[in-house]
């Protein structure tokens, strides 16, 4: 969480910039572990919904449709630029009227699980899974739709156990309504000036490749 409010901006997985992740960060003991029985332990994996809630701030697929947090000073300049960029589409195109369902069902019923939002968005049947789950990724990657939290199977036993799922929301009912008094343009600047000061080792492309 320190990490995430100095930095402002920090994928969880490998980013391509070197000891720029979470799983960079984190001490051996915290990293995969795949366990004799078959199963794994990966305290990192688990520490996504706490962070989440604990510290306000938001996480989703916004680096290359991989996860990652932004912290909560940051979001409006991220969001600015990225809604900016990353424009909702046509609405009579399919991907239009795909991505306007998520945010209309999202909007009404709050943080739903991506199967129980993908059955109210009536995509369900033979290839839709892989169309809506496009669509939910370019939504995160347009800061529409984040993580909230996740939400894990239990077993008999009541002991939870998988790789748990996203519960998505939009950002809104998060922390409010984007209040940015910059351009999109003014936004991306200076956030690239923030990562130019915190990654002097990364190259143009890799910080370009970050952001946009």
């Amino acid at each position: 969480m320190e990490a995430i409010q100095m930095l402002g901006f920090l994928p969880l997985l490998e980013s391509g910039i070197n000891g720029y992740s979470a799983e960079d960060m984190v001490a051996p003991e915290c990293k995969y572990k795949a366990l004799p029985d078959g199963g794994w332990d990966w305290p990192l994996w688990r520490w996504k919904g706490p962070v989440i809630a604990e510290m306000g701030c938001l996480y989703g697929k916004f680096f290359g449709t991989k996860a990652g947090f932004v912290s909560k000073d940051w979001w409006p300049d991220f969001c600015n630029w990225r809604r900016a960029s990353w424009p909702m589409p046509d609405p009579e195109s399919e991907p239009g009227a795909v991505q306007a369902a998520i945010l209309d069902t999202l909007r009404e019923r709050g943080g739903m699980v991506s199967r129980q939002l993908r059955t109210a968005c009536g995509m369900v049947g033979r290839g839709m899974r892989s169309r809506f789950d496009g669509n939910v990724a370019r939504l995160q990657m347009a800061c529409r739709v984040v993580t909230e939290d996740f939400v894990y199977p239990r077993d008999r036993n009541g002991q939870e156990y998988g790789w748990g799922l996203a519960l998505l929301t939009i950002p809104e009912r998060l922390v409010g309504e984007v209040d940015c008094k910059r351009t999109p343009e003014q936004s991306y600047r200076r956030m690239a000036e923030h990562l130019h000061t915190i990654l002097p080792h990364a190259s143009e492309k890799q910080l370009e490749k970050l952001l946009r």
